[in-house]
């Protein structure tokens, strides 16, 4: 094993706080794990961990040593990446919101694995704000507008959104003719897992934009739960329109306010700011990119 070795370890082990998560992250015994920590610490003369029988935190050494090493560890990879013809390879940590994985990305995934066969993905499936960095994950795929400072977002593809309610919701509370006429109406709210609060409806009324919250008899924080309420009849909702092709051909949903649509939804990758982007979240994000272009 050597230095750079020592430093992916650390740094695994800063982020994950934890010897037992590092280690299977990284696919190593977790003993050798605690050697090379020893070995790196004896080496620096200094403590760069406290470890408790709970969790495991920087020393101000240690954060000192982990900010250099994030950055060592990304110029490495990159001069690998710039100098050889080698392909990306290696874990790959993504979390992607459900419907959209379903949708999209799974369907695509063997020609993305035949094209890099050295890279191991594991995807997981989340509605919620993630820490990445806590949470041992490369990247995420997120639908909105970016609201986290410490994340850097690439833009891989814009949605076009439909503003629904079924036809027994219409049938109770009458079909609005414009924005305006939503005060007698409601909707289902969808509770940002960022914020804690409703996502507004949005519109544009004679060139610009305007944001509304309806009252609403249920609140939801997830995508399939937010469709599903839409179709229950329980208020109106925005969603992208592939989400909602079956149910608008099946009658379940109907569009309405169709002349004052809502922006289109973006679509980002979203990395720790404090790393340098991966040949591994490069090319998954170039790849995202070319099979979600149809949709936009």
């Amino acid at each position: 094993m050597d230095r750079f070795e020592e430093m992916r370890v650390f740094v695994r082990i800063a982020e994950r706080q934890s010897f037992t998560r590092a280690a299977d992250d990284l696919q190593i015994p977790r003993a050798t794990v605690t050697n090379l920590m020893k070995r790196l610490e004896e080496r620096l003369g200094a403590r760069l961990l406290e470890r408790t029988t709970r969790t495991v935190r920087l020393t101000p050494d240690g954060e000192a040593h982990y900010e250099r090493c994030v950055r060592l560890i990304a110029d490495m990879e990159e001069a690998e990446g710039a100098f050889s013809n080698l392909a990306p390879k290696g874990l790959l940590r993504v979390n992607v919101q459900g419907t959209l994985a379903r949708h999209f990305v799974v369907p695509a995934l063997p020609a993305f694995l035949e094209r890099f066969p050295g890279i191991e993905l594991m995807i997981g499936e989340d509605d919620r704000f993630v820490d990445l960095v806590r949470e041992g994950i490369d990247c995420v795929l997120r639908a909105g507008v970016l609201q986290d400072s410490s994340m850097i977002g690439r833009r891989v593809a814009q949605l076009q959104q439909v503003t629904v309610a079924s036809p027994a919701y219409l049938a109770a509370y009458g079909e609005p003719a414009d924005p305006a006429a939503l005060s007698a109406h409601r909707a289902v709210n969808y509770v940002s897992s960022a914020t804690g609060k409703p996502v507004p409806l949005e519109f544009r009324v004679d060139g610009r934009e305007i944001a509304l919250v309806l009252p609403s008899a249920v609140s939801v924080s997830g995508a399939e739960l937010y469709t599903g309420a839409a179709i229950a009849g329980l208020g109106i909702v925005q969603v992208p329109r592939y989400h909602v092709d079956g149910e608008l051909a099946a009658g379940r949903l109907r569009v309405i306010l169709a002349d004052y649509p809502p922006p289109p939804m973006p679509l980002s990758v979203l990395y720790p700011q404090n790393r340098q982007l991966s040949s591994r979240v490069r090319v998954f994000a170039q790849w995202l990119r070319d099979i979600l272009e149809e949709v936009s």
